[in-house]
């Protein structure tokens, strides 16, 4: 009991210490990174397995998650998992061992879990803070192996392989992945570019198709799931620019088996600015890259938050001509907003999402993900 309770007291105190450090640490309306951080310039030179691991010395780093699995009896379940590591400060990284205190560090970590039980038209998510110090958060790279963890949620990223492990309230989610395509690295060698200035981006890529299979608890009870999940990995030091509010991005995963990629970076009056863009990946894993021209994105109707009162769109019509791809896309459940008020401090919709329509003449359908940004009040934190 003695034992239990200095840990209560440790974990008690870390929550204090990363609220402290993220208020302070994170300065909002920036107009650029501080001096001291590294800067995305050009292609990021990513190589692979080194690379799933952490880039410290920038600011904002994450690893996202998304899918849509299904049960034996047909029951769809959408769900994230995202792990966000927070640089503080420029200065050199002070980790355990250090003769001031094991518990300085210079890295925050903050994890969000969501789980949309489409079928029981049910959303439930939760978030989780803690330092990078203390064996509590953190990323270990190991070999071939990366791990990346906030106590007791994590995920490793493996040859073939990766395993995510998150234990909330009211569900679980313990899913095995195994990639079905290469890496895609997105916009030039994965030089994302994000704004007017180029150095407003960030090194990125995803893994657009994954088989997944594993088990889903809701309430208690396991239900094993099988189905496909895109994982995205994005690291940068700059906020959005000026006069941007947030972003709205897309994920499809096609039955042609074909994937789509685009993000549309969203300005004060709605319009999509000019560095808007996106990716598409055929059957092959080839890509072509696409811009803001090639894309054509229609909101065909809204829904309206009871918490936080933003209103977001719930539902679009997509055209890219180059492509000869139109799709009619619709979220599985309308509320599947999270409000993070306990870490991130980012109030944003990011849902399942299934779509429809025809490419190159032919039918296809899919599911996704679209996440939201910027609309319950501006996005202007790093990117």
């Amino acid at each position: 009991m003695r034992e239990w309770l200095q840990l209560r007291f440790v974990l008690s105190a870390c929550k204090l210490l990363v609220l402290w450090g993220f208020l302070c640490g994170w300065a909002w309306g920036e107009d650029g990174a501080p001096p001291g951080f590294f800067k995305v310039r050009g292609p990021c030179g990513l190589r692979f397995p080194t690379d799933h691991g952490a880039h410290e010395g920038y600011r904002t780093e994450w690893w996202y998650y998304t899918g849509n699995v299904r049960t034996n009896a047909g029951r769809l379940y959408g769900f994230q998992l995202t792990f966000f590591r927070y640089q503080l400060s420029a200065k050199g990284n002070v980790g355990q061992g250090d003769a001031l205190s094991p518990w300085r560090t210079n890295q925050m970590y903050f994890a969000h879990a969501a789980l949309s039980d489409v079928s029981q038209g049910r959303f439930r998510y939760e978030e989780k803070a803690l330092r990078g110090a203390g064996g509590l958060a953190g990323v270990d790279a190991v070999q071939e192996t990366v791990k990346v963890w906030v106590h007791p949620w994590k995920m490793h990223i493996g040859p073939n392989r990766h395993e995510l492990q998150a234990e909330a309230r009211s569900f679980a989610l313990d899913l095995h992945l195994m990639p079905l395509k290469d890496v895609v690295l997105h916009g030039t060698e994965g030089y994302s570019l994000k704004g007017s200035d180029p150095e407003r981006a960030s090194c990125y890529y995803s893994l657009t198709r994954l088989k997944a299979q594993g088990t889903v608890r809701v309430e208690g009870e396991d239900h094993p799931v099988t189905g496909l999940a895109w994982m995205d990995h994005e690291y940068s030091s700059e906020p959005l620019e000026p006069g941007l509010q947030g972003w709205d991005w897309f994920s499809l995963q096609l039955d042609d088996g074909t994937e789509l990629m685009l993000f549309g970076l969203r300005q004060k009056d709605g319009a999509w600015h000019p560095a808007s863009s996106g990716t598409f990946v055929d059957i092959s894993g080839e890509t072509q890259h696409l811009t803001r021209g090639d894309l054509v994105v229609d909101v065909v109707s809204l829904w309206k938050s009871p918490r936080s009162k933003a209103t977001y769109p719930a539902g679009w019509r997509l055209k890219v001509p180059s492509l000869d791809l139109h799709l009619e896309i619709r979220p599985n459940l309308a509320d599947q907003e999270l409000e993070t008020a306990s870490t991130t401090r980012v109030t944003y919709w990011e849902g399942s999402v299934s779509c429809e329509g025809k490419r190159q003449g032919k039918s296809v359908r899919g599911l996704g993900y679209v996440e939201l940004t910027g609309y319950a009040r501006p996005f202007d934190a790093p990117l």
